[in-house]
């Protein structure tokens, strides 16, 4: 049956926000195909309903690739992955969020200065 569901409620979240993902690609393109063709002289049937059926085509392929069966595996195990993942608490990710600033703030002093620096000895050197 094409309108089944494999293995429902298995990935589900990753399934779900790759196919609504995609689904905002699929509509942002279809809406931007219909404003092309609105500044044709197509007709009113053409530059809305070619787009519909894009959209439409295209929502039914996702559909079938969200549960086509190498896929949904796919996605499945990405999810279970992604439950095994240690994260990092909000202030160990604050200090090193801070620390990485600092660093990169003193290396481009660091930098600017020897730039400087350079820039100095060889107008002295050249001059």
């Amino acid at each position: 049956m094409f309108f089944r569901i494999y293995k429902p409620g298995q990935g589900k979240y990753t399934r779900l926000c790759s196919a609504l993902g995609t689904a905002l690609i699929v509509g942002l393109g279809c809406l931007r195909l219909y404003h092309l063709l609105e500044a044709t002289d197509l007709g009113l049937w053409v530059e809305s309903m070619v787009p519909a059926g894009l959209l439409v085509a295209l929502g039914i392929l996702i559909f079938y690739f969200m549960n086509k069966p190498s896929v949904a595996d796919f996605l499945i195990a990405g999810e279970g992955e992604m439950k095994k993942v240690s994260w990092s608490s909000r202030k160990e990710i604050a200090v090193s969020t801070f620390i990485v600033i600092v660093v990169v703030v003193f290396m481009a002093v660091l930098l600017g200065a020897t730039d400087t620096g350079f820039r100095l000895f060889f107008d002295w050197l050249f001059a």
